[in-house]
């Protein structure tokens, strides 16, 4: 059965070490930092609890007990229409500001398990592993987090080329009961909020880079385990009123470190095996599952972008206007682009391995993360656009309303027909948060590099896309006519 929101809160005052502004965290689920975004996902629990949408937002797990849904490995079209409505539903609770709420490695895991043998290297084989690991994180319904990413140190080397051999997280020894492993990971995006942590490298390593290529997973609490997060958007909130998003919805992002940590052998998922470790996220549905859920949720978030810039417009009494409504008209394709290229991903779905699996077209999610980085900046900016100087001009805070001297200054002189100042303010105070806060700057580079660089993925598209049938259409274009004397169509 899932758990509701309390246990998970219970689960969080583990003495994990979370580092902020150079002092240790004692209690996330207390510590301004992370207290009210560690609750809206505690919200997100109690939602599989709730009888109008437990039947969406779990499964039946094959040995009977529920699950949610994110942990089911799909086996056809069908689930993956149900995975999707699922990620729908915790995408809205979130407005799609959450990138990493539970239900997204929870995909990748189900990616994992349904093609174990990728995980069946030459020296170590991890298949029982991951179907442990999958089991022991569906059942017990935890929230896997993971960092896959080595630190941007020296990228002109390969990780055994690096000015120290452990500045990349590594192998350090070898025991009998496991392995200890040192060095560091980024980015740990709500990491700090997490049951476990996968460790892993998504990147291509050289083949001298066997030390570096594992992958394993391990409880937050895990001695040598360390976080260290960024700026806290959430600790920086005024109020709800003033930051509606940023003091909930602010997931963190931390480097993590590992200081001589021990990895006992049944959480190894990959080791000392550089073709495992690359092939654990693209040759397994788990990139594509992670997609599936992405997608989701930035169909979501362009359209709560959408439904601001129509409050706005609302409150401005420009709604009507025709160059208005040809802003909202742009604002809303894009929405519709965004959820035409998931549910044709969802249509034109692929069979995984030999047992039934299947996952979302490869190639259109391929090409959604060239989309979503360059959509989201552009739908921002005409949001924008529509709020113009009003957005600047807002009292420090909501609670400016309530002096006896300032209040009916405000009450006058910041409103608009039908909006009194209460609720203009609140509405620009959410659009301020959502399009040019600090919080809302991160969001705007996290969505441009969501799926990593353009230099990345843009050759990615080329390569998971079928470029010969494009060439082939154009040949033969060129190959209908001939240089001669004649007009076409002419005896």
């Amino acid at each position: 059965m899932t758990r509701t929101g309390e246990q998970y809160l219970d689960a969080l005052r583990d003495g994990r070490e979370i580092w902020l502004d150079g002092e240790p965290v004692k209690d996330i689920t207390r510590h301004r930092a992370f207290r009210n975004t560690a609750r809206s996902i505690a919200h997100l629990y109690d939602l599989t609890h709730e009888a109008g949408f437990a039947p969406t937002l779990t499964v039946e797990s094959g040995s009977g007990e529920r699950i949610h849904r994110a942990f089911h490995i799909a086996r056809s079209y069908e689930d993956l229409v149900a995975r999707r409505k699922a990620h729908k539903i915790w995408s809205e609770a979130t407005f799609g500001f959450l990138g990493r709420s539970p239900d997204y490695m929870a995909s990748g895991l189900a990616g994992f398990a349904a093609l174990p043998e990728v995980f069946a290297g030459a020296g170590f084989d991890g298949r029982e592993n991951v179907a442990a690991h999958h089991r022991r994180m569906s059942t017990g319904d935890l929230y896997q987090a993971f960092t896959i990413t080595n630190p941007q140190i020296d990228r002109t080397r390969s990780a055994s080329e690096q000015e120290e051999n452990d500045l990349y997280l590594r192998v350090v020894k070898e025991t009998d009961g496991g392995i200890v492993v040192r060095g560091a990971k980024m980015i740990g995006t709500a990491a700090a909020f997490g049951d476990e942590v996968v460790v892993g490298t998504i990147e291509p390593l050289a083949p001298q880079d066997v030390e570096y290529a594992l992958s394993f997973s391990v409880p937050l609490d895990t001695p040598g385990l360390k976080f260290v997060s960024r700026t806290s958007y959430e600790a920086s909130a005024r109020s709800v009123f003033d930051n509606p998003l940023s003091s909930r919805f602010d997931e963190n992002d931390s480097l993590l470190v590992c200081d001589d940590v021990f990895v006992p052998w049944e959480r190894v998922l990959v080791y000392r095996d550089v073709d495992a470790s690359l092939h654990q996220w693209w040759a397994t549905p788990a990139y594509n599952n992670f997609v599936h859920q992405s997608a989701t949720r930035f169909w979501t978030k362009l359209e709560f972008l959408t439904g601001l810039a129509i409050l706005i417009a609302k409150a401005n009494n420009t709604y009507q206007l025709p160059p208005v409504q040809i802003q909202i008209g742009r604002l809303m394709s894009w929405v519709n682009i965004a959820r035409s290229m998931l549910i044709a991903a969802e249509t034109e779905f692929v069979p995984v391995g030999s047992d039934g699996g299947v996952m979302i077209n490869p190639e259109i999610a391929s090409a959604h993360r060239a989309m979503a980085g360059d959509i989201y900046p552009k739908a921002v900016a005409e949001v924008k656009l529509l709020a113009g100087g009003g957005l600047i001009q807002l009292p420090a805070s909501g609670y400016d309303l309530l002096h006896p001297e300032l209040g009916p200054v405000l009450a006058k002189y910041v409103r608009s027909p039908g909006h009194p100042a209460e609720a203009r303010i609140k509405l620009l105070k959410l659009a301020w948060d959502a399009l040019g806060s600090e919080f809302a700057s991160r969001h705007e580079q996290y969505e441009r590099f969501y799926h990593g660089a353009p230099h990345v993925y843009l050759p990615a598209v080329v390569r998971d896309g079928r470029p010969d049938l494009c060439e082939q259409l154009a040949q033969s274009c060129l190959d209908g006519y001939e240089l001669d004397n004649s007009m076409y169509g002419a005896s």
